[in-house]
This record gives structure tokens, C-alpha cells and sequence, in this order.
């Protein structure tokens, strides 16, 4: 049985050339269910009460604080159920949309996807499976513009996710055609093993 969490970052709701992807994708996984997380609807932020809320004891966490942490605490389900996580996202001025780095905040938490030991920390979401599409109107990945690709592995592996791969379809405003047809191709080549 396959679960398959999609993150949606395209503020755009039509015309997305990453959702499109994500569509393809997600058709060639074959889930047996699937959590779909849009984050063009948006999402909350950490403030200076979520994290009182988030550094309160568990148990002593009042109904308020409680409340505080239930969207993070249902993105931190979603991800925990999930055996393979999707995110689609496109580059916005050399990094990810403000949501995309909202739901990152909200799902790194310590005790929850992952803990400090004395030789540091350690991811808690092990044996699960990442793919990463990426696109960008003029940012190739794996230039040196591109601040994506490192930090998304960097916290996917802080929350135990280590098998990762990237679907590249940027620089589409250089060569649209290419990117797209480079993208599909990789989606194309995965299957749910």
C-alpha cells in the first residue's frame, strides 16, 4: 500500500506548469491514497505564540496552545502517514515560495519529525521516498543561482528523508519546449516499485 502526500507551492491555481507535472507524476505512481496539501490557499506562520505553544510540554499545553500547533500538527500527520512525498514548486526569486518555506517551519519539529542527541540531530521520518519538481522561468538547477535544490535535500534529510530525487524543468523563459519535454521524460521513468 502506497500513501502519497502532494505539496502544491504554484501560487498559481491555473496555467502551472508545475501542478501539470505533479498531475503526470502522481498518475504514474499509482497511489492507493492520496493527501493532496495546496498551499496556494495558504497557510499560517510561525509566531510568538505557536512557538510557546510548540516549546510547552505536550501535556501541559493549554486548549489555546493546542489549537495554535493544529495546523502544523496536521502537516506533521500528512508527512508521517506518507510514504512518498511530492512537492512541486516553482523557483520565485531564487528560492521557493513563502508558503513552500511556511510548511518547512511547520513540519521541522523537534520530537515530531526530528530529535537532538549528544552527536546532534536525527531525522525521525525514515524509509520514505521524495520527488522534487522544480521549475524556474530562467534559474537552471545545479547552477550556481540555484538555492534550491541544496536546501530542500539539506531539510528533507534533517527530517530523516534521505532518497530524493529532483524532476528538473527549469529554465523554462530560455527553452519552454526543452524543459518541459526534459521533465516529462524523467517523470516518465519513475514507477511505484
Amino acid at each position: 500500500m502506497t500513501n502519497v502526500l502532494r505539496v502544491d507551492a504554484s501560487m498559481r491555481t491555473e496555467g502551472s506548469i508545475s501542478r501539470s507535472l505533479a498531475d503526470k507524476l502522481i498518475t504514474q505512481l499509482n497511489a492507493d491514497t492520496l493527501t493532496h496539501r495546496d498551499l496556494a490557499n495558504g497557510t499560517s506562520i510561525i509566531d510568538q505564540e505557536w512557538i510557546n505553544a510548540n516549546f510547552t510540554d505536550p501535556a501541559d499545553r493549554t486548549e489555546q496552545q493546542k489549537q495554535t500547533l493544529l495546523t502544523s500538527d496536521d502537516y506533521v500527520n500528512e508527512l508521517k502517514a506518507a510514504d512518498v512525498l511530492v512537492i512541486a514548486t516553482p523557483i520565485y526569486n531564487f528560492h521557493v515560495p513563502a508558503a513552500l518555506k511556511a510548511w518547512v517551519d511547520l513540519v521541522a519539529r523537534a520530537r515530531e519529525t526530528f530529535r537532538y542527541t549528544e552527536t546532534g540531530p536525527v531525522g525521525l521520518l525514515k524509509n520514505k521516498k521524495a520527488y522534487i519538481i522544480v521549475t524556474s522561468g530562467g534559474t537552471a538547477l545545479q547552477s550556481e543561482y540555484d538555492f534550491v535544490t541544496a536546501w530542500l535535500t539539506h531539510i528533507l534529510s534533517f527530517i530523516g528523508i534521505d532518497d530524493v530525487t529532483y524532476v528538473d524543468a527549469s529554465a523554462l523563459m530560455m527553452n519552454e519546449d526543452e524543459a518541459i519535454s526534459r521533465a516529462t521524460s524523467a517523470i516518465n521513468q519513475i514507477s511505484n516499485t
